[in-house]
C-alpha cells in the first residue's frame, strides 16, 4: 500500500473512490446517489487545491487502485488560515487494516510542514470506528452538534472534534 499526495491524474479515480465511499456509508455527508461527481469536477478540486499552501488530498493506493482518502481545506480568511477542515474516507472491504492511521500520520507531517496548527473534523456520534480512529489520532471530542443530520428518517448529533499540533 503506498500513502501519497493526489495529482490531476488521479481525478477519475477520487471520483470513483468517492462516489463508491458514499454509496458504502452510513456516515458520509451524501447519501448514496445523491452527489454527482466527475472527473473534470475533481480534476479542478486537485489543480486548486495544488496551488493553495493550506489544503491537501491524501490517498490511499493499493494495486493501482485508490482505496482511501483524507481531504484537508484551509481556512480561507488571515485568522482562521492557521487551520484545516477534515473529510475522511476508506472503501469498506479495506476498513480496520490500519490505512485511516497511515494516511492522519501523513496528514500530520504535512500539517506541520505547513504551519497548520489546528486539524478538526465532525464524525456522527454513532460511528464508532471513525471515532476511534479520530482519537487515536490524537483528535478530542470538544462539543456535540445536535441534531446535525437527519440519516434513515433519524436525526443524530455529531461530535465536534479537534486536535492541536
Amino acid at each position: 500500500m503506498i500513502i501519497r499526495h493526489i495529482t490531476p491524474a488521479d481525478a477519475q479515480s477520487l471520483a470513483d473512490l468517492i462516489t463508491q465511499v458514499e454509496n458504502e456509508s452510513d456516515y458520509m455527508l451524501f447519501e448514496p446517489g445523491e452527489r454527482q461527481t466527475s472527473a473534470d469536477a475533481q480534476r479542478k478540486r486537485i489543480e486548486t487545491i495544488q496551488k493553495e499552501d493550506h489544503s491537501t488530498i491524501i490517498v490511499a493506493e493499493q494495486n493501482n487502485r485508490l482505496i482511501g482518502f483524507v481531504m484537508a481545506i484551509g481556512g480561507a480568511a488571515k485568522r482562521n488560515r492557521h487551520s484545516a477542515y477534515l473529510i475522511a474516507g476508506i472503501l469498506r472491504e479495506h476498513r480496520g487494516q490500519g490505512i485511516g492511521t497511515k494516511l492522519f500520520e501523513e496528514l500530520d507531517r504535512w500539517a506541520r510542514k505547513h504551519d497548520i496548527h489546528r486539524l478538526e473534523l465532525t464524525a456522527v456520534i454513532h460511528n464508532q470506528a471513525g471515532v476511534a480512529l479520530y482519537k487515536k489520532a490524537g483528535f478530542q471530542i470538544e462539543g456535540t452538534k445536535k441534531h446535525s443530520l437527519i440519516i434513515n428518517g433519524e436525526l443524530v448529533d455529531e461530535y465536534y472534534m479537534g486536535k492541536l499540533l
